[in-house]
């Protein structure tokens, strides 16, 4: 089939990207496109909003299906004349984008339909604003009505700030039209995230949790741009959040919507704010974010394809997400200046050494090529976006290839993730494997299980307790453990090695015993006192010493795994790095 995409960003790149992975898929447009896009799809200059264009353009190549990226396309109704010649396009129509089109209506429509969101009021004179504004009090959040490429939100700390704001907004007319009607609402405090879903107007299918970086500087300071970095998952969107939002914010939107006279179909973004399990709706949009879209795109395991033709249909309701838990973070890289003014047609180098890096994609926003190489063409140039068995593995390879590129002037944030490594922190700290040794002594053998679990990312806890020495520790320990999280409990002695025995006779938990030499004996006396437990007391024995701290850790890691799809495919890739190590060795002993 032949697929048109409309828009020029990163956003679009990355659908591009996406698309062409697809085998039902034999070529791909794009209008107009950017230099990134012209490696992957016939990139055809026509404007986002120019909808007789981008009708005949599809009618005359017979495109079997278009994907439309930017909002500016979706508010000047190219979905309704795509679909009043009977063209297939994926998006909502002109006035079911009145979400995002307009702060307004949607600020209303909030209220009407018992949404959370904060405190508001509506404004078209700017003398009346400030009168509010003084009265009122900072801070405050002062929102152009219409589109304004994400950078219509001014968060004023003051009465002054909010004053400027409005001047900004309506009398200088910084964002032209979008600003003939402001926002003036309560400012709230909390974690930002990004709720992204497939609808088809009846049922919603969410994406993962994302979280968009709108200022322009590290520590979210600056103005507003239309995105700096994103991560998918955040984990401030915890599943209870998750439940909430697609019960109080998600289905009865849908559903006003279709109340309204106005079916919704397409991407539906809620922006939230939320602050200790309280959530409340900053803002709808009506299309994949950017750069949310980067890794999301790259964690989406199934066929685009299927999925968009699945909700035109309206038949969402069969398909499942497959998704890759691996986390994924995008750092945009944008040209000095932005969001203000900044200088155009600087060369870009370092490209194919980014791309290179395994579990990296370098995605165009602002870019063309001029005689053979690669310039910028934008305020938000690149959208570097990287897949890791952690979210601190992906940050490392994105700033690893971020640091690859360069151009003059260039600017990016330097912070991109952190917060999610701060939430991933917190839960790293409760521990779900406690490992129990008689003595320090026995630190160096213990450690073999303590690297496993740090190989794996399982969280884990080392004490001292001995059976012998302090009985009432270890009692203490047993009796504790399934409060604090614990699922498995790992013990290692030597000699008489009543640990393990003692621990399993007053625990539900998973025992493992690991038999130290610690004695003339090699361990031997160990292995028997461990391994041979009267019935109803049950401990997994492992071998002595290191090799059976590891293999305790392996054992443990499996028993995880049984409910950590995450954990079973890291278990499975470390078996087949084992495989590779022995042919290696083979290898070397032939060569």
């Amino acid at each position: 089939m032949k697929v048109l995409v409309i828009g020029s960003g990163g956003r679009e790149h990355a659908l591009v990207w996406k698309i062409k992975q697809s085998p039902r898929v034999s070529e791909i447009y794009c209008a107009p496109g950017n230099g990134g896009i012209a490696d992957l799809a016939r990139c055809v200059p026509i404007d986002v909003t120019d909808t007789a264009a981008l009708v005949e353009f599809a009618r005359q190549n017979r495109i079997d299906l278009t994907i439309v990226g930017p909002e500016a396309s979706l508010t000047a109704g190219v979905v309704d004349e795509f679909e009043n010649s009977g063209l297939a396009i994926f998006g909502p129509t002109s006035k079911a984008a009145i979400l995002e089109g307009s702060k307004a209506f949607t600020k209303q429509f909030l209220t009407k339909y018992q949404i959370p969101t904060a405190a508001f009021k509506l404004f078209d004179d700017a003398k009346k604003a400030k009168k509010y504004v003084a009265k009122q009090g900072g801070p405050l959040v002062v929102k152009a009505d219409g589109l304004a490429a994400g950078k219509g939100v001014i968060v004023a700390a003051t009465v002054a700030e909010a004053q400027q704001a409005i001047d900004l907004i309506m009398n200088q007319k910084a964002f032209g039209d979008a600003g003939n009607q402001i926002i003036i609402e309560q400012c709230l405090t909390g974690e930002e995230a990004s709720f992204i879903a497939f609808t088809d107007g009846k049922t919603v299918l969410p994406l993962p949790s994302s979280q968009d970086h709108k200022a322009v500087f590290d520590g979210d300071r600056g103005p507003n741009t239309g995105g700096m970095g994103a991560y998918s998952p955040a984990p401030v969107v915890t599943e209870e959040i998750e439940h909430y939002v697609m019960d109080h914010v998600m289905l009865p939107t849908i559903r006003g919507m279709a109340a309204e006279g106005r079916p919704y179909k397409g991407m539906l973004y809620a922006g939230l704010m939320i602050d200790q399990g309280r959530v409340n709706v900053l803002e709808f949009n009506c299309r994949f974010g950017d750069p949310e879209a980067q890794p999301l795109l790259m964690r989406l395991e199934n066929d685009l394809i299927d999925i968009i033709e699945a909700v035109i249909a309206g038949r969402l309701n069969t398909v499942r997400l497959q998704i890759d838990p691996r986390p994924a973070i995008c750092v945009v890289m944008a040209s000095g200046g932005y969001p203000g003014a900044y200088q155009s047609g600087k060369r870009i180098k370092g490209l194919k050494k980014a791309a290179a890096l395994a579990g990296v994609e370098v995605f165009h926003a602002g870019t063309k090529t001029v005689k053979g190489h690669v310039v910028t063409a934008g305020g938000r140039v690149l959208g570097v976006t990287a897949l890791g068995e952690t979210v601190i593995a992906a940050r490392e390879k994105a700033y690893q290839a971020v640091s690859a590129i360069d151009w003059t002037g260039c600017q990016y944030r330097h912070d991109i993730g952190e917060k999610a490594m701060k939430h991933t922190k917190k839960k790293e700290a409760a521990a779900v494997v406690g490992i129990l040794m008689g003595s320090d002594s026995d630190l160096p053998v213990m450690r073999s299980a303590a690297d496993f679990f740090e190989q794996m990312h399982v969280p884990y806890e080392m004490t001292v307790a001995s059976a012998h020495r302090t009985p009432e520790l270890v009692m203490e320990y047993t009796r504790t453990a399934p409060k604090r999280g614990i699922q498995i409990i790992i013990a290692g002695a030597g000699m008489a090695a009543h640990l393990a025995g003692v621990i399993a006779s007053h625990t539900d938990l998973p025992v493992i015993g690991v038999p130290l030499d610690a004695s003339p004996l090699g361990g031997m006396d160990a292995l028997l006192a461990t391994v041979q437990m009267p019935p109803g007391v049950p401990v997994a024995t492992m071998g002595i010493g290191k090799a059976g701290a590891k293999n305790a850790a392996v054992l443990a890691c499996r028993i995880l795994a049984l409910a950590d799809s995450d954990l079973a495919r890291k278990l499975v890739e470390f078996r087949a790095r084992m495989v590779e190590e022995v042919h290696e060795k083979a290898r070397a002993l032939k060569g």
